[in-house]
């Protein structure tokens, strides 16, 4: 790779890093191309990316904005999987790709800033999304509203009932 090609991968590189901060490093010694093809297809349909890079490259773009320990991170084959969005989603889709066909290992990766270890990725891919979690909370603010409506309505259909069957006696 000549100089200027290296120059333009560095300067894309950090453009994606500032712009998209949530990223894993993953190895991927001993994919195939199927399955490669079959890992790339499945991050588009959601909205992630997958780049495989050079070690050297990926350190030079990252310059001095990440912790020191993702350095080590940066050993052997190394892709980095970008989440633009929901970092939760993408765990969870290495995840399982990973467990279903015993290629992929996560490195360690940056998730709002903070350098998450190969050990806590599988504790960060068992966590709900916020989605899930806002739609729990929504519905646990509204629930003592609808029993309180209930509550509030079983005088009125109790009466309901009661002047009916006085209609039907007369």
């Amino acid at each position: 790779m000549k100089r200027g090609e290296k120059e333009r991968w560095i300067q894309n590189l950090n453009d994606t890093f500032e712009k998209i901060g949530n990223f894993y490093l993953v190895d991927f010694k001993g994919i195939t191309v199927s399955q490669s093809t079959e890992l790339r297809r499945l991050m588009r349909k959601n909205s992630y990316s997958f780049l495989v890079v050079k070690n050297r490259l990926a350190l030079r773009a990252l310059k001095e904005d990440f912790p020191g320990s993702l350095d080590e991170c940066f050993q052997g084959p190394t892709a980095l999987a970008f989440a633009p969005q929901d970092p939760l989603g993408l765990a969870r889709i290495l995840k399982d790709f990973s467990e279903q066909n015993n290629v992929l290992a996560v490195k360690g990766g940056i998730l709002d800033g903070q350098f998450i270890a190969p050990e806590k990725f599988n504790e960060i891919a068992k966590l709900t999304s916020r989605e899930d979690l806002l739609n729990k909370m929504a519905y646990l603010m509204a629930f003592p509203l609808l029993r309180l409506v209930r509550t509030w309505q079983a005088p009125l259909l109790s009466l309901g009932r009661v002047l009916s069957q006085l209609k039907v006696k007369k």
